[in-house]
């Protein structure tokens, strides 16, 4: 049964991009990547995918509050094309970082036909192994147990390059600001989430979308292998790297990303 939708950001005119956060985080950290889109011609839309910002956003287009207590990467995607139908859009750029990369995989497994264009960032296909799957067990009962102030200690250096930890205090805070204002719950529910991902290694022989692969040259959570393992599988597929960025790229070097992905996609044609 897909999650209710419960906010996101619509702004532009023009082919849709759907951009698909990552964990502990929001719509809020794809801001540049809206602006720069709607600005080039394309509609770009940033859903919350989980229950996450614990402060009600009442400028939001859509606020609908409801527990949750495992929201799936099956859901997720299952409301992402729910969020599609309420706005009539049919087919769309399907971007995803992340997390958000395991939600695009698993919309592209189950709605081929809604994605014109595939981009994952800091992406994985494999599955979660027995020392994952404890792992993000044992991380959500933390936080359910202390909240989120040890999540930003402990994740806040492995996120960004050391160049943006070092030079760009405002992208810093940012990024911390995201994971303390996540609701715990929402955060222990979507790590309970990714531990029970399906693995898409055998299905990415499958996609015809074209995909656009972004690493970061200094992701401290993405390996390189990971990366190259989607390229390999993908036939219609172009990995690109971006220097001085970590795993959210996106936030450490925004000009770079939005200029790969306005190369994918083309600038659209004038109505």
């Amino acid at each position: 049964m897909p999650l209710p939708h419960r906010s996101y950001d619509d702004e532009g005119a023009g082919p849709a991009v759907i951009l698909l956060h990552g964990y502990p985080f929001n719509r809020s950290m794809w801001r540049e990547q809206i602006d720069f889109l709607s600005a080039h011609g394309f509609r770009a839309i940033a859903p919350d995918l989980v229950a996450q910002t614990s402060v009600c956003d009442s400028s939001a287009r859509n606020h609908r509050l409801k527990s949750m207590l495992l929201p799936t990467m099956k859901e997720m995607a299952q409301d992402v094309a729910a969020l599609m139908d309420e706005l009539r859009i049919e087919q769309a750029v399907i971007c995803g970082l992340s997390m958000g990369a395991y939600v695009a995989f698993e919309f592209v497994y189950l709605f081929p036909s809604r994605v014109g264009t595939l981009v994952l960032a800091g992406a994985r296909a494999q599955g979660p192994d027995e020392d994952e799957k404890q792992s993000r067990e044992q991380q959500a009962r933390r936080i359910l147990t202390e909240g989120m102030a040890f999540v930003a200690g402990a994740m806040l250096p492995r996120l960004l390059a050391p160049r943006t930890l070092a030079e760009k205090p405002t992208v810093v805070s940012r990024v911390r600001e995201m994971i303390l204002r996540t609701d715990p719950q929402g955060a222990a529910a979507a790590q309970r989430g990714m531990a029970a991902r399906r693995d898409h290694s055998d299905d990415l022989a499958d996609i015809d979308a074209p995909t656009l692969i972004i690493a970061g040259r200094e992701d401290a959570i993405r390996k390189p292998e990971d990366a190259e393992f989607i390229r390999l599988g993908l036939r219609n597929s172009h990995l690109e790297i971006i220097d001085d960025a970590g795993h959210l790229m996106n936030m450490d070097q925004p000009e770079a990303f939005n200029r790969l992905l306005l190369s994918f996609m083309g600038e659209p044609d004038p109505a």
